[in-house]
């Protein structure tokens, strides 16, 4: 062998071993992993634990802040449609009374109106008979 590639191989050796990491640094460093990876899993289990019911009562909370004054403004409308409601209830038996009252009105007139007719029609009638009486006179005398 070369005593050149010899020597670039005990370099390279050389150059490799001193990159490496001790084992008690390894043992350390992994000492610490592991530590940190129980910390993470031990949060990561008090957040599962209290993450939903913390969800939920902010989910509780919103929607008590958001739709509480939507019931309140839906039970307002529904005040005001059931007063409405009233209103045109009461329009409505106001004008069918009024219709009533008109129609009431109407047929006194029409009786009104059909009995001075009788009356009228009684009256030339016995103008009429008069009349005749006093043509036959007339003609018997």
């Amino acid at each position: 062998m070369d005593d050149q590639a010899l020597e670039r191989a005990k370099a390279r050796i050389a150059d490799a071993a001193a990159g490496r990491v001790a084992p008690a640094q390894l043992e350390a460093v992994l000492s610490r992993s592991r530590n940190q990876i129980e910390a993470l899993a031990q949060a990561t289990a008090e957040l599962e634990g209290a993450l939903p019911e913390q969800i939920g009562s902010a989910v509780r909370d919103g929607l008590r802040a958001e739709v509480l004054p939507v019931a309140r403004h839906i039970a307002e409308i529904r005040g005001l449609l059931n007063q409405a409601i009233r209103r045109l209830e009461r329009i409505e038996g106001d004008l069918l009374a009024e219709r009533h009252a008109r129609i009431d009105d109407l047929t006194l007139l029409v009786d009104l109106v059909s009995s001075g007719w009788r009356g009228v029609d009684s009256r030339l009638e016995r103008i009429e008979r008069a009349q005749d009486s006093a043509q036959l006179h007339l003609r018997a005398g």
